[in-house]
Order: C-alpha cells, then sequence, then structure tokens
C-alpha cells in the first residue's frame, strides 16, 4: 500500500451516492477521507469540486485526491488547472495502476455515469497501491509536465 494516508473526495450532483459509497470503502481500508464535494442531488457546479480537492492537495492538506462527476472528464479539467495537480480521469484499473506509476498522479477521477460502483472500487484500489516508478523517462516527462506549469 502507498504512503497516502488522507484522501480529499470531491463530487458534484451526478455522484453523490457513489461518493458516499466509494468513501465508506476508503475508510473500511484505513484511510482518513476529507469530504469536499456535494451531499445533494441538487444541480451544482463540478469546477468548484475540482478547484477544492486540486487546491488541497497542492497545499498538502491531503495525500491525495478522488474526484468524481457524471463522466470525471469536467471536474478532472478544473483541477489539472491547479498548479501541482496531476489529475487522470480513467475508467478501468489498469490505466488507474499506470496513471500513477508513469505520471505519478496525484488525483483519480471517474463518472459515476460511465462506470458502476465495483468498478469505480477496482479503480481506487488500483490507483492506491500502485507505486510511481520515478526514474528515467517517467521522471523525465513529469518534469516536463511542472516546467509546463512554470511557464504558465
Amino acid at each position: 500500500m502507498s504512503e497516502v494516508k488522507v484522501i480529499g473526495i470531491g463530487n458534484d450532483h451526478a455522484a453523490v451516492e457513489m461518493k458516499n459509497q466509494i468513501k465508506e470503502f476508503l475508510e473500511e481500508k484505513g484511510y482518513q477521507v476529507i469530504n469536499y464535494g456535494t451531499d445533494s442531488d441538487e444541480s451544482c457546479d463540478y469546477p468548484e469540486y475540482g478547484e477544492k480537492v486540486g487546491r488541497a492537495v497542492a497545499e498538502g492538506k491531503v495525500d491525495a485526491g478522488v474526484l468524481i462527476c457524471g463522466t470525471g472528464i469536467g471536474i478532472s479539467i478544473a483541477a489539472n488547472k491547479v498548479k501541482g495537480v496531476r489529475a487522470a480521469v480513467v475508467s478501468e484499473p489498469v490505466s488507474a495502476r499506470l496513471t500513477k506509476e508513469h505520471n505519478n498522479a496525484n488525483i483519480i477521477a471517474f463518472g459515476a455515469r460511465i462506470v458502476g460502483i465495483e468498478m469505480a472500487k477496482e479503480i481506487v484500489s488500483a490507483w492506491l497501491n500502485a507505486e510511481y516508478i520515478g526514474s528515467g523517462r517517467h521522471e523525465r516527462r513529469v518534469d516536463m509536465i511542472r516546467k509546463i506549469e512554470e511557464t504558465r
């Protein structure tokens, strides 16, 4: 298991039920989970929650983040606007594992309208259990991403 102990979780109205189930799943595994998402199914704006989790990760308030909206796409784009965030939207465990191993993603995102709860659990587990390879071409590429951030 990775060194992640505290996870920030965020969601919009499309993912309240899935967020609650993933939060419970993570807590059962011994993680502390901080809820940055909505608990209402009334329409809301996913960028707000992507930014909240992104800032919490970038500022070190949490070790990692999980984001869920209808597709996972919009909320991950919002999080990626925060300097220091590497959020990846995935819909299966292999990509979840590889985004940690190769890209050192510190936030994972997926869609409540795209994957079911069991697949979501597999995605989160694969990502959390993966370790960043951190050498050679992978480190060089993550460094390139950091340099792009510095030019904004």
